[in-house]
C-alpha cells in the first residue's frame, strides 16, 4: 500500500495486543494501542485511525459504550472482538455500529483477513453515475454518498457497500452468504447475523417514515430491494 493506513487497537490482554500488533505491523501498518477505554477514546482524537480493533471487556468501560461513542462522532469501521460466544453480545455491539465480530480465541490470520476486508474497498472511488433507489433516495458512488431528501445519510462504509449492491441488483435475491462474500470478501459459518443487523440500519436510515422498506425479507432465503 502506497499510505500506510494506521489501526487503534484497544486490548487490555498484554499477550494479545502483542500478538495482534507484531502480525499488523507485519503486513504495513501503522498500529496504535491503548489498554484503557479511555486511553483509546485519546488515542482516537490523536492519530485518526482508519480503522479500530476494540475488545469487548476493558478494565474502565465497556466495548459496547466506546463502539456508541466512536459511531457517534465518524463512520470509521470497528472489528469488535468478544470472549464470550453470545450472539446477544454480538448483535448488540453489531446494532450500537460495530461492521464485525470475532471471538476469542482466534486466528491472527483470519484477523487479517477481516482486517483487509473491512478497508478494502473504503476508499475506492467507483465507475458507476448516480443511482436512483427511490424518489427521495440516491447514491453517488464517484464520492460514496448516499442522499435522501437532498440530504448526506450517514453510512458506515459496510453499510454503504451493502446498500450498493442491492441498488446494483434491483429484484435479484441474495442468500445471506452471497451478501458477506460481496460486501465482506468472506464466509464464516455464523456470521449471517452481521448481515442481518446491517440490513435493519441500513433500512432504518434509509426507509421514510410509514414507507414500505424497500430492502425486503424474502423468508428462509435472504433479501432483495423491490425494483421500480
Amino acid at each position: 500500500m502506497a499510505t500506510k493506513q494506521a489501526i487503534l487497537l484497544i486490548e487490555d490482554e498484554e499477550s494479545i495486543a502483542d500478538i495482534l500488533t507484531y502480525a499488523l505491523r507485519k503486513e504495513g501498518f501503522i498500529v496504535h494501542s491503548a489498554a484503557t477505554g479511555e486511553e483509546g477514546l485519546r488515542l482516537f482524537e490523536g492519530v485518526n485511525p482508519h480503522l479500530v480493533i476494540l475488545d469487548l471487556m476493558l478494565p474502565d468501560m465497556t466495548g459496547f459504550d466506546i463502539c456508541k461513542n466512536l459511531t457517534e462522532s465518524s463512520a470509521i469501521p470497528i472489528l469488535m472482538l468478544t470472549a464470550r460466544d453470545d450472539i446477544v453480545d454480538k448483535v448488540l455491539g453489531l446494532e450500537l455500529g460495530a461492521d464485525d465480530y470475532m471471538t476469542k480465541p482466534f486466528d491472527v490470520r483470519e484477523v487479517l483477513a477481516r482486517v483487509k476486508a473491512l478497508l478494502r474497498r473504503q476508499h475506492q472511488s467507483s465507475p458507476f453515475s448516480s443511482i436512483r433507489i427511490t424518489e427521495s433516495v440516491r447514491i453517488e458512488p464517484r464520492s460514496h454518498a448516499v442522499f435522501k431528501n437532498e440530504e448526506v445519510v450517514p453510512l458506515k462504509p459496510k453499510e454503504y457497500e451493502l446498500l450498493l449492491l442491492f441498488a446494483q441488483n434491483k429484484n435479484r435475491v441474495f442468500t445471506r452468504e452471497e451478501i458477506l462474500d460481496h460486501v465482506w470478501d468472506y464466509w464464516f459459518e455464523g456470521d449471517i447475523r452481521t448481515v442481518d443487523v446491517h440490513v435493519q440500519r441500513v433500512r432504518k436510515k434509509i426507509t421514510d417514515k410509514n414507507s414500505i422498506p424497500i430492502i425486503e425479507t424474502v423468508f428462509g432465503v435472504g433479501y432483495k430491494m423491490r425494483g421500480e
